[in-house]
């Protein structure tokens, strides 16, 4: 076969002083033929095989990593190397229509290689997605990255075969240039700094919910690139962040609460202090028939109403089914304020969901107001008109809402003095 191939190669070889037009024609459409059978055998047999290889396969990484984008591009590389290789043997000497057509030929193959490499790094990402320990990575910028090196190599090459330099030259050139080149990729060379640090230190990952007030960001995390950051707002918006300024800014990570398993209720009660004191002989016989009393440490026969209180919410949240009893459980007085007394109920959730999160809050508040009156304490509410019905306010008797007569009113003189 090797024998065959070069006699026929030597009987349709053509010398640099041929002018036998027909006989290059010949030469150019056998070159053609072989370059479209071999293109033909690789897409008809060869794909279809690998691909009825990869599905037989018990393993799922070949079917990601040989896809068909990929295998597409890598039959696309026969042709120009099968040209690549039989133009030098068919034409002895270096025509300036050989050289060109050779030019434009290496040319394209490198623009192709460039793009199975891209296809090559794009089918390593998803792979890398479908990896439980890599899914949660921000990899897509290290990928970009990646590519975008792939494409400055292929273009320094394609220039260098254009003006018939080393690479080395154009390096050199683009060395003496670099701080323009850093001034037009700032933004870039900032983002693969700042998703380097994000990555190493774990600060963020496709999933996350993040609060950034500073850009108006809230929500979850749903792509890490390596110029910008998109975070989905709970009204569904898209916000951008930049990596650096995730870096640079300080922003709340919320991934810690998911994966504890509870979520912090932090609520307040305002207690009217007037409405605090100690319990009379009554109550205190009512509180110890219904068990409020067990677990109260009492130093006197009588006890602070608030006291019993305090310790009633905290047997209700520990026996609450949707109160998380692995963490914090406190109830505890704050400073006393001019609106009342603050009563803070501090528990955390069996669950991070929002919306049961929100009744589970309303629930037990609900409660808290209900069950208030019977200790004999009230919640601190500013007065409305409603609360002053009846009384004496403002000199004037009666209900608020009752208008008094024109005549009831006091005379008033007004004197206006212009100047």
């Amino acid at each position: 076969m090797n024998e065959f191939f070069n006699r026929w190669i030597g009987a349709a070889v053509v010398g640099p002083g041929e002018n036998n037009w027909i006989h290059l024609t010949i030469v150019i459409v056998e070159i053609a033929l072989i370059v479209l059978v071999a293109n033909v055998v690789c897409r008809r047999l060869l794909i279809p095989l690998v691909k009825r290889v990869i599905t037989r396969t018990r393993t799922t990484w070949d079917d990601v990593f040989f896809n068909d984008s990929l295998l597409l591009d890598i039959s696309r590389l026969i042709s120009p190397i099968l040209i690549a290789v039989l133009i030098p043997m068919a034409f002895v000497g270096k025509s300036g229509l050989i050289e060109f057509l050779l030019k434009v030929n290496y040319i394209y193959l490198i623009a192709l290689i460039a793009k199975l490499l891209c296809a090559l790094l794009s089918s390593l990402y998803e792979l890398s997605n479908r990896k439980n320990q890599l899914r949660n990575q921000s990899l897509k910028g290290v990928y970009q990255m990646l590519k975008i090196v792939v494409v400055c190599i292929a273009l320094i090459i394609v220039v260098s075969i254009l003006i018939d330099k080393n690479p080395g030259y154009i390096l050199t050139a683009l060395g003496a240039s670099a701080a323009v080149l850093m001034l037009v990729f700032k933004d870039m060379i900032l983002g693969l700094v700042a998703g380097v640090q994000l990555s190493a230190n774990d600060m963020l990952r496709p999933g996350d919910w993040i609060s950034m007030p500073k850009h108006g960001a809230d929500g979850d995390v749903i792509e890490v690139t390596l110029t910008t950051v998109k975070v989905q707002n709970w009204d569904k918006t898209i916000t951008t962040i930049p990596p650096y300024a995730l870096v640079s800014d300080s922003f709340q990570n919320w991934r810690g609460m998911k994966e504890s398993g509870g979520r912090r209720v932090k609520r307040s009660v305002y207690i009217d202090m007037r409405s605090i004191s100690f319990c009379t002989e009554e109550q205190m016989t009512e509180f110890e028939q219904k068990g409020w009393l067990d677990g109260v440490e009492r130093e006197d026969k009588f006890v602070v109403n608030l006291h019993i209180f305090r310790n009633y919410l905290e047997n209700y949240l520990r026996q609450h089914h949707r109160v998380n009893q692995q963490m914090t459980i406190m109830v505890r007085q704050l400073q006393p304020t001019a609106q009342g007394l603050p009563l803070e109920l501090y528990f955390f959730s069996d669950g991070t969901d929002w919306i049961p999160y929100e009744h589970l809050q309303s629930e037990i508040f609900e409660h808290v107001f209900a069950v208030l009156p019977t200790f004999g304490l009230r919640v601190f509410q500013s007065p409305m008109g409603i609360d002053f019905s009846g009384n004496d306010f403002g000199g004037i008797n009666g209900p608020v809402s009752a208008i008094a007569p024109l005549g009831a009113l006091p005379a008033v003189s007004c004197r206006v003095i212009l100047r």
